[in-house]
């Protein structure tokens, strides 16, 4: 990776992916520059921060001599892509180029089903207090140190693109099924995390209570964490408050550190057991750890939170049920006496459908629930389901709100009001703070 001379153009830079990437690759001294298109996207900010060029897409923004990385989401018909082509450019996808990007450092892949960003997150503020670390988180956030010694990664299995990737150790959060659009079955998962469990170098780091996990097979040592005395790596003597969560962490029986983490329900718990995993196989000291996990201040879009009039907003990712029910059970914890108030907007037609159950089941643990319409994608803009079929499955409401007029939110005090959702459910968020301060306004 010595092209630094070159100047490196991505095709989709919005993308949380490959912002992280543009932004790891600019900080290390490389030429960068990307197009996309022009509606905003939180993404772009720390882009523009940077000094970045964002271009609209265009063929002319293709000159000879670039290297063009290609975001995932754009197939080879683009045209900045076909210009790319006929320029005789080198053109290289978002994952094989971090497969080959990371054969310079001691590399740590973060994948699972779930709580890849969260984990990345923490991984990456733990490491880089500790270590000279670049770091590559899916909320678009890259950070790139010239002599680092790590570099901790999000690695997503969708379209088994994660099989680039050789790295030296793997946290594996969990396997379950998700991308119906591609995965037929949770076996077929299950094979794609097998085949990367193959590929990782030094360990793998996976939640003992994942029965699939259990399952899986590697050349390298696998460890398991969890709470359970049959994991490798446990934690013990836990207290959840409205503060965060304390615990002990224990590997293979020997008690190792006392930690306190500022983030809220189970599943942070289990992601840090993690991090402290790896940190104690690479003979980190766990005190210093331990004093890095106390000023984790969390990811974007994950559990997100503002206070508007007497109400607590929370901007939250979650748009398979596991994550729903991770975000509202983190709700319940730190604010153990208020009503908590779901506003959810299904991703994908496909996923609706596949986990209809599951998605009612995970937003009835609310206390009230409002959904939102069902955000198509890029690869899908239509399907044969509706949000009022997830509505009739709702037990604690499903009534339909509309951007227009999201009035029913206004109906409850000094309460939680969670968004959720991986399409634009923003927007949804936005409407009922401009509504709750005028009428707040109007009020007194």
């Amino acid at each position: 990776m010595n092209d630094k001379d070159k100047l490196y153009h991505f095709v989709g830079i919005k993308g949380s992916g490959m912002s992280s990437l543009a932004l790891v690759l600019h900080e290390k001294g490389y030429n960068v520059q990307g197009s996309d298109v022009e509606k905003y996207f939180f993404t772009q900010r720390d882009l523009e921060k940077a000094g970045i060029t964002i271009l609209p897409f265009s063929a002319d923004n293709i000159k000879p001599d670039m290297i063009v990385i290609a975001g995932n989401a754009f197939d080879d018909t683009h045209e900045e892509i076909v210009r790319a082509k006929e320029l005789g450019c080198e053109v290289i996808r978002y994952h094989d180029f971090i497969g080959r990007f990371i054969n310079d450092y001691t590399s740590i892949a973060v994948t699972g089903s779930h709580g890849k960003t969260s984990t990345t997150g923490l991984l990456a503020h733990v490491f880089s207090g500790v270590s000279p670390t670049s770091y590559l988180i899916g909320d678009g956030t890259g950070h790139g140190v010239p002599d680092a010694d790590f570099f901790a990664f999000e690695a997503c299995e969708y379209r088994r693109h994660f099989l680039a990737y050789a790295p030296d150790y793997a946290i594996m959060t969990n396997i379950d099924f998700d991308h119906p659009d591609y995965y037929k079955s949770i076996e077929d998962v299950f094979n794609a995390f097998q085949s990367m469990a193959h590929q990782v170098k030094k360990g793998i780091f996976a939640y003992g209570d994942d029965a699939y996990l259990r399952k899986l097979e590697s050349e390298a040592p696998i460890y398991y964490y969890g709470l359970n005395d049959d994991d490798d790596i446990q934690a013990k003597n836990i207290k959840r408050t409205t503060k965060g969560s304390e615990f002990d962490v224990f590997v293979k029986g020997k008690e190792i550190g006392h930690f306190s983490l500022p983030a809220f329900g189970k599943h942070n718990i289990l992601n840090a057991l993690g991090v402290i995993g790896i940190a104690y196989l690479e003979g980190i000291d766990m005190t210093e750890v331990a004093e890095e996990m106390q000023t984790f201040a969390g990811v974007k879009r994950r559990f997100s939170e503002k206070k508007v009039a007497d109400m607590t907003i929370v901007d939250d990712y979650a748009h398979h049920p596991a994550e729903i029910k991770a975000t509202i059970d983190a709700a319940r914890q730190k604010y153990p006496d208020k009503e908590i108030i779901a506003v959810f907007q299904p991703h994908t037609f496909t996923r609706t459908i596949a986990l209809m159950d599951d998605f009612a089941q995970a937003l009835d643990l609310a206390d009230k629930v409002f959904l939102c319409d069902i955000f198509g994608s890029a690869r899908e803009a239509k399907g044969d389901v509706k949000i009022e079929d997830l509505g009739a499955k709702i037990k604690k409401g499903g009534q339909v709100i509309k951007e227009e007029n999201v009035s029913p939110l206004l109906d409850f005090e000094n309460a939680v009001m969670i968004f959720m959702g991986a399409g634009d459910v923003q927007k949804f968020e936005a409407a009922y703070e401009k509504l709750l301060s005028n009428t707040t306004r109007n009020r007194s």
